[in-house]
This record gives C-alpha cells, structure tokens and sequence, in this order.
C-alpha cells in the first residue's frame, strides 16, 4: 500500500513528548483482538487509555492515529537498554491480529508488506538503529507475547528492518543447556549477554523465573521454531550470535 493513502483516525490517547528525548525505538505489536475494528475502536476510546501511532489492518491498509511528533500510549511497563519510558522514544505499530488468545495466524503478505514500507519510512526519518527495532513482548516480557513467533523478523531484517544473526553454525563454541534451577557462572554469561542486547534482567547467576521469561521473548524474536524458555545449545549461540551483531553495528 502507498504511504501517501494511510488514513487518518485520529486517538485522543496521546501527550506531549520531552523535546530532549530522541525517537530512536520501534516497537512492533498485533492488536490481539478479534477485529482490526474492534481494535481501532479501543485505541481510540479515551476510556482505555492506549493507543499507537499506526495499525496495519491484515489487507495492507494503514490507518494513522497519533502524530509522530505526539507520545502515543502503546509500551506500558517496559524496558530496553536502560530506557523504562518506551513511550517517550518510540513509535508504536499494531499490526491487525487476534493474536495467541483469539487465534494467533500467519500474517498475511499484503499485510507484512505495508509493514515494511511504514517501517521503512520511520527508521529513515528518525534514524532508528537497528538493535532498537523491537517487539511489544522484548520490552515487556513478564507480560507480552507480541507480535509472537509467526512475525517474520528475519524476512524484515533482510528489508532492512532491524537485525538478524549471522550463520550460527560459524560459531565454534558448543553449550550445555541451561533451564529453571540452574545456576552458575554460564547462567551470568547468559544475562550479560541479554541485558547488553536490551532485555531487562538481574545477572545474578540464577535461572529463575525472570531469565525464563526473557529467554523466551529472545526466542520469539530470534528462535520463533521454538519458544519454552530453555536456552538449549542453539538458543544460546543465537543469543551470542544477535550479541556480536549489536556489538558490530553500534
């Protein structure tokens, strides 16, 4: 769809931005509701006090509800290298899905594609780098899923829309699978890597409940095949591949 059609619906959910904080973050969401209507509906009822700058309907049309220029209320509680008001440095996209409780499905091609070209023209304008292209269940994963496992990032990232590891099995490091229970100084390892990556976690050495959930957002963004927050071999050297490649972009 051409950015130049995006319809304008807008949401009073919205207050200022701080001047001095950059818009530097993208945060992608499904609206995990039954209807793109019934969605918009609900961004722009007062009464809820949410709201994103765009939703992306399942057909491709992009509707506009909140100036860029405006803090739109789509991050709640959340966090990312360092950062806890999303809100005041992002951009926030629903893209139209019922999402893991309404019936979680593929998003369509012509929907994925009107992603690309919003998401393209946000990165660009504001220069978002691309470890800040995240998704709503990275910077709150003690209570997010979305946009979920069946979001192509990997498909976005080879548009040019965030980032995606390089060949793991480049990587000459093999490791022990770690869970709930463990601990030790493979499991700080671990934490360092995700926290260094954005996620919220204390690098305490123990897989608890908080590095279980963050391992588990990780795989929805970068192991979508399988998500149970165990770090097994190949989620652990996807951990230190997306690590490397933050490192050799920042």
């Amino acid at each position: 769809m051409a950015l130049e059609t995006i319809k304008w619906l807008p949401s009073p959910n919205f207050d200022d931005r701080d001047k001095t904080v950059p818009i530097d973050m993208l945060v992608f969401h499904y609206t995990g509701m039954k209807t793109g209507a019934a969605a918009i509906e609900r961004l722009c009822d007062p009464a809820a006090k949410v709201s994103s700058h765009y939703v992306v309907e399942e057909d491709g049309r992009i509707f506009s509800l909140i100036r860029e220029d405006k803090r739109a209320w789509h991050a709640g509680l959340s966090f990312w290298r360092g950062a806890r008001d999303i809100n005041a440095r992002s951009i926030g996209i629903e893209i139209v899905n019922p999402g893991h409780e309404f019936g979680y499905r593929p998003f369509p091609k012509v929907q994925i594609e009107s992603v690309k070209s919003l998401a393209a023209n946000v990165i660009a304008r504001h220069a978002i780098p691309a470890r800040n292209i995240v998704g709503h269940s990275d910077v709150a994963p003690a209570r997010k899923e979305d946009p979920g496992e069946l979001f192509n990032w990997r498909d976005l990232a080879e548009s040019g829309i965030g980032l995606w590891p390089g060949d793991i099995a480049q990587m000459p490091v093999s490791y022990d699978t770690l869970a709930k229970g463990e601990e030790g100084m493979a499991v700080r390892a671990l934490q360092d890597a995700l926290q260094e990556i954005g996620y919220e976690i204390l690098p305490d050495g123990r897989f608890g409940k908080a590095l279980t959930q963050v391992v588990r957002a990780f795989q929805r963004h970068w192991r979508p095949e399988r998500v149970d927050g165990i770090a097994d071999p190949e989620t652990q050297a996807r951990i230190y591949a997306v690590l490397s490649e933050v490192r050799r972009l920042t």
